[in-house]
């Protein structure tokens, strides 16, 4: 008798048990349902996005275009009624691009074209008058070796080593031929290289060539090179002209400058937890973008999706458990200082970060998220995709989070990355035609949307805490 009724007891709390959670996740799809009819219907991530882009343009670090960003997101942060708004201050490294580019190759015939070339963040200038000399091709640091410096002294080194056509992950892609923007000029100087062009991190072939950041190391001033980076287009030509004519000559350029760090700041707004005010749930993007477009997609995109966030969950009538925040990163193209500054800050004040979500990939369709996070969180997370289903959200895979949230890892903290689709991204990324006629506007607001509805379910269940670990004397 005994254990007939402890099974009508045990059969009686499953069956409760699974009510319960029937009604748990029929609730959480109202709420998603909510999230996104909002978000499709009166978004204002779109607009403000237009403001980004067509009032106040590029933002580099350190000019006067990421000042007014500063400003003007700060006052519609405060336009929305958070708990709280502030500027946190960092000091940003400020690289001016200068006049155009410009630059020529010149065949031992006499013969000359002129290529689109555009001056990698950070390069010092050319002399004045330019630099004109024959070009050596390489596909990578192993082949510049074996050259040495017999065959690179006084040689303009050109880096010409393609996104990798056949990954489906463009981000991958861009991850396998990075380096030689970034690192390429270091490795040239220590050949005793003039300079460098490096082919542009763009999957087509276009006339756009694509700037981003790149690093001397430990080179000495006296010994850094200009580098540059050429168009897709400009590269294949000068490849072909090369096997034609390996005597050619490559001219260009450039006047860009370094000047001493400058003040700038991230904005922060906030809306204080209910229940947990001490556990704190960010999103955020960062607010600097490259010079030569406006910065739309990169990331101008996940600047307002991160803001729209913030508002959605106040439209919608949520009042979070959890402290939710949102931090405009400055910096984040060449030299991640607020991203840095926002973590020291934090672990000054002994703030407790539970979650931390970035938009950094481009406004396109969004198709799930990435996570760095234990595995039970993620079996937690994955348990919420039916939630998402009726939005076309799949991808949920551990792996990288963003650039900015990075350095908030520690234990007991999940990070996270918004992956919209990334076909098109790298046509425009760090290029001229990185612009706010490229966004979509429902694209942009489905993404929105997807950040605020796994913000909203992270709050509402939490983090899996890992078990205290114990230390043993001895």
């Amino acid at each position: 008798m005994y254990r007939y009724s402890m099974f009508i007891l045990m059969v009686a709390f499953c069956l409760t048990a699974e009510i319960n959670a029937q009604q748990t996740n029929a609730s959480d799809s109202t709420m998603l349902r909510k999230i996104y009819s909002e978000a499709l219907t009166n978004g204002k991530s779109y607009s403000w996005l237009d403001h980004l882009s067509n009032k106040i343009g590029g933002r580099l670090s350190g000019s006067s275009n990421a000042q007014k960003a500063v400003e003007y997101t700060k006052a519609q942060l405060e336009e929305l009624g958070l708990d709280k708004v502030w500027l946190q201050p960092v000091m940003v490294p400020k690289w001016t691009r200068g006049t155009p580019e410009y630059a020529y190759v010149s065949t031992s015939t006499g013969g000359t074209k002129n290529v689109n070339i555009c001056a990698l963040g950070g390069s010092i200038a050319t002399k004045k008058g330019g630099l004109k000399a024959r070009v050596v091709e390489v596909s990578s640091f192993e082949e510049l070796e074996e050259l040495g410096e017999e065959i690179i002294k006084g040689k303009i080194v050109f880096y010409n080593r393609p996104m990798q056509a056949d990954l489906i992950s463009t981000f991958s892609a861009y991850g396998g031929c990075v380096n030689q923007r970034y690192s390429g000029a270091q490795e040239a100087a220590k050949y005793g290289a003039a300079g460098v062009i490096v082919r542009s991190m763009n999957l087509r072939l276009d006339d756009l060539p694509h700037t981003g950041s790149m690093s001397y190391g430990n080179i000495k001033p006296k010994d850094r090179i200009p580098a540059a980076a050429i168009s897709t287009n400009d590269a294949e030509y000068l490849s072909s002209a090369l096997a034609l004519d390996p005597s050619l000559e490559f001219y260009y350029t450039m006047s860009c400058q370094q000047f001493p760090d400058a003040q700038s700041y991230n904005v922060i707004g906030e809306i204080t937890g209910s229940e947990f005010p001490n556990e704190i749930i960010i999103v955020g993007g960062h607010l600097d973008s490259w010079d030569l477009g406006d910065g739309a997609h990169d990331d101008g995109a996940g600047v307002v999706q991160s803001m729209e966030v913030l508002r959605l969950f106040k439209e919608s009538g949520i009042q979070p458990k959890r402290t939710l925040r949102v931090v405009l990163f400055m910096n984040e193209e060449n030299g991640l200082r607020g991203a840095r500054k926002y973590a020291q800050v934090a672990q000054q004040k002994n703030e407790r970060h539970v979650f931390a979500l970035e938009s950094d990939a481009g406004g396109f369709t969004p198709r799930g998220f990435s996570f760095d996070c234990d595995k039970d969180n993620f079996v937690q997370i994955q348990s919420w995709k039916p939630l998402f289903k009726p939005y076309l959200i799949h991808y949920f895979e551990q792996g990288g989070s963003g650039a900015d949230v990075g350095p908030l890892k520690g234990e007991n903290v999940v990070l996270a990355g918004l992956r919209p689709d990334s076909q098109r991204y790298f046509d425009h990324h760090h290029a001229a035609n990185d612009t706010f006629e490229h966004v979509n506007k429902r694209e942009l607001e489905l993404g929105a949307a997807t950040m605020t509805s796994l913000v909203y379910l992270m709050d509402t269940y939490g983090i899996v805490k890992s078990p205290q670990k114990t230390k043993i004397k001895g």
